[in-house]
């Protein structure tokens, strides 16, 4: 599903040049439950991004589902995003003006969906993930397990193919983040593909692969 050959990303700062990532080869099954861990600055969510195709490599290839997305236009790179890729990430990013039903939503209206069918989906999420009763809260009202679970449904509502979570525990205490993580893990026995990236050892080590990275590298890579 996922193939990343040689995949190198390198940024400017001032007058010197960071590798952040080093010669990264990576092959992800559909299904995997795969989670990415490692120290700060070790290249974890650089490398989360380029497979979630919010930032290009310089250089190496990328193949999803077969098709080179790095030649793709950034159009085209937004239209697979759009339509097989679900993100979740530490801080929700959830739209302070928009009630949680409209947040889970926005991105069927981006897709072009009809009225009906996105009131219909978002009502079957909310109360999937036990929000039937805050779809007209804004995020300022609910609990911080409740906007990462509106997150969570937000970055499934189009059927995406894969599902990355960037820290998704981060911002939560103890039993909010593994209700979280309960939920992200009920969706990849549903049978989404989960990419993880964790800070936390405990959470890192219920994936059935751990990928460590270091200085940019994959350090280990464990089943």
């Amino acid at each position: 599903m996922i193939r990343l050959e040689n995949i190198r990303k390198k940024f400017t700062v001032g007058d010197q040049v960071v590798a952040a990532l080093k010669d990264i080869s990576l092959d992800v099954k559909a299904g995997e439950y795969l989670s990415i861990m490692g120290p700060s600055g070790s290249g974890k969510s650089t490398l989360l991004n380029l497979i979630g195709l919010l930032d290009r490599p310089t250089s190496g290839t990328y193949a999803f589902d077969g098709m080179d997305v790095t030649r793709l236009s950034d159009d085209e790179q937004a239209a697979v995003r759009r339509e097989k890729i679900g993100f979740v990430f530490q801080f929700f990013h959830l739209i302070p003006r928009l009630s949680a039903r409209e947040n889970v939503e926005l991105p069927m209206m981006l897709a072009g969906i009809a009225g009906e069918e996105r009131k219909a989906r978002s009502s079957r999420l909310l109360s999937d993930l036990g929000l039937d009763e805050r779809g007209q809260h804004r995020p300022e009202q609910l609990s911080g397990g409740q906007r990462q679970r509106v997150a969570i449904a937000r970055a499934t509502v189009m059927n995406p193919r894969i599902l990355l979570a960037d820290e998704p525990t981060g911002n939560l205490d103890r039993v909010s983040g593994m209700d979280v993580i309960a939920l992200l893990e009920k969706l990849n026995l549903e049978g989404m593909t989960l990419i993880l990236v964790t800070h936390d050892p405990e959470i890192g080590k219920r994936a059935n692969r751990q990928v460590l990275m270091l200085d940019g590298e994959i350090e280990s890579d464990k089943t």
